[in-house]
């Protein structure tokens, strides 16, 4: 009986706004799947299939990984953000080396701005009600 190694998957959490990426990455050809969806049927976009693939393009390994992507909350363009969080910080678990790349590159950088909670007594997060004197 022949045992084959099984390569473990590197996993990768990206966040942004509302939206939540799991990133699993494994040597392969260069597959990309979001939430078991062809990747260019998920973004339709390619700018924002750019923003996701930035960090494989940045390291020049493109063809070189099978993506996973599971994601979910806010909108498309957060969505996109998050894959792309979630790719680099996997990338850096199989090598620390591409840490200073990346984080030059500002694709490590959590970006902490979220929506402001509505307040009681406003319209909005800041917006009030009209006015009025008489």
């Amino acid at each position: 009986m022949v045992e084959k190694k099984k390569e473990k998957d590197l996993i990768g959490v990206g966040r942004r706004k509302r939206s939540v990426a799991s990133v699993f990455l494994r040597k392969g050809k260069g597959e990309v799947k979001v939430n078991g969806k062809k990747f260019e049927e998920y973004f339709p976009v390619e700018m924002q299939r750019a923003t996701v693939c930035a960090p494989l393009k940045k390291l020049e390994a493109d063809e070189s990984y099978d993506v996973m992507i599971n994601v979910k909350g806010g909108g498309i363009e957060g969505q996109a953000v998050a894959c792309r969080h979630g790719l680099a910080r996997a990338l850096v678990k199989e090598d620390e080396e591409r840490r200073s790349v990346l984080k030059e590159a500002g694709f490590l950088t959590r970006d902490p701005r979220k929506k402001e909670r509505k307040k009681y007594g406003l319209a909005g997060a800041r917006k009030r009600f009209q006015f009025s004197k008489r």
